[in-house]
């Protein structure tokens, strides 16, 4: 999985309307993920880049293993190092991209014809002008900073866009010019289609709504799910909960959406039941790998591992690539279950893996990225303000 995500708090501004949607009704849709073949990432690169989207201190030891890392051979992954996307179809006639959904982000935004042709080489891409429905907002640009110090940036147009076959038909598309070079390399992605709230885009001078708000008042509920899978595509249900994809209860805690995303309060992370710390504030997010916990939460956690090291030249947290426990994180009273073998979250190369689990370098928020979010059936209940958690089917 892939990560965009633009921490800077922004002004609520008006969100500029959209027109008429089709189709109208208890709208309920499903959309199914597709394998794809990948830019191969090491454990560092993933770590760097899940750092950099919220802005944190990315330490020198994590930008030196990764910079000394091979990114840019593309390679036929085993099936748990495939990469998972979603098929989005924009204007008229359609023109298929295959875009990342994630929730820790709110732009949907797309390589394009005004992408460089050196930087959208290899990329399914965007043109305006082939698309009858396509119209320039010509005051409106979007600009989003990475934490390595790239940019993405663009224009926006209003287009037709249809995800899983609802249809929103002057969606706000954001046109790169300009894309920082973690997407260029990943030829597979086209873009990203942010879930988050619709406070946190980045069009300026006025923000527009994501592709969830602005079909929110078709569905039949004002929610979205995800199944995420380990080496298998998964699906997003909108406006319904499948009751075939999960097992037992659905736990719900309240959210705090005030910052743009699904923001909660999280209990312990534990080995055979021994506390390794309480995570706290934490945000689901299905744009990061990773999970990132406090530095404390994250030293007491490896303790409980046998083998693992804090490897500087890695660039964090080492496991065995094997044998590794299961480990449970809390949410509202339940104990939620992550199988050992995610913890080896990518092969070093020496025989040990980069771990799933990694130190969060003093953000406010701990982020359960998809090593957790894989492990889990989530109920993204924005209406009822609220996130749901349940064991998978």
């Amino acid at each position: 999985m892939h990560q965009s995500l633009v921490t800077a708090l922004l002004a609520v501004a008006p969100l500029v309307a959209s027109v008429p949607l089709e189709p109208r009704g208890n709208v309920r849709f499903t959309v199914d993920q597709v394998a794809a073949r990948k830019v191969y990432k090491s454990g560092a690169q993933s770590y760097q880049q899940s750092l950099g989207k919220y802005k944190a201190n990315i330490p020198n030891s994590v930008s030196n293993a990764a910079a000394s890392a091979s990114g840019s051979a593309t390679t036929t992954p085993e099936a748990n190092d495939q990469e998972y996307l979603t098929p989005v179809q924009i204007g008229t006639p359609a023109q298929t991209l295959n875009l990342d959904f994630d929730t820790g982000s709110s732009d949907l935004w797309v390589f394009s014809s005004e992408t460089s042709s050196n930087e959208r080489s290899g990329h399914s891409y965007y043109t305006p002008s082939r698309s009858s429905t396509s119209k320039e907002l010509t005051r409106e640009s979007w600009e989003i900073q990475y934490g390595d110090g790239s940019t993405a940036a663009g224009n926006v147009y209003a287009d037709k866009v249809v995800v899983g076959g609802v249809t929103a038909t002057s969606q706000a598309v954001e046109a790169a010019t300009t894309v920082a070079q973690q997407f260029v390399q990943d030829t597979q992605n086209d873009g990203l289609l942010g879930l988050g709230f619709s406070n946190i885009n980045t069009v300026t001078p006025n923000q527009q709504s994501t592709f969830f708000d602005t079909v929110k008042s078709t569905l039949a509920q004002g929610l979205f799910t995800a199944l995420l899978k380990h080496a298998a595509p998964g699906s997003y249900d909108f406006g319904f909960i499948d009751n075939s994809k999960y097992t037992g209860d659905i736990t719900y805690v309240d959210i705090d959406s005030s910052n743009g995303w699904y923001e909660f309060d999280a209990g312990d992370i534990a080995v055979d039941g021994r506390s390794a710390g309480t995570i706290g504030d934490a945000i689901a997010d299905t744009g990061t790998s990773l999970i990132l916990i406090s530095d404390a939460a994250t030293a007491s956690f490896y303790r409980n591992i046998e083998g693992a090291e804090n490897n500087q030249q890695a660039g964090g947290y080492t496991v065995p690539c094997s044998g590794n426990p299961d480990f449970t994180i809390n949410v509202g009273g339940t104990d939620f279950t992550i199988p050992g073998e995610y913890l080896a979250y990518a092969s070093n190369g020496d025989g040990t893996c980069f771990g799933g689990v990694q130190s969060n370098q003093g953000l406010q928020q701990a982020i359960l990225g998809d090593v957790f979010l894989k492990s889990v059936f989530t109920v993204f209940d924005a209406a009822g303000s609220r996130v749901g958690f349940a064991t998978q089917a």
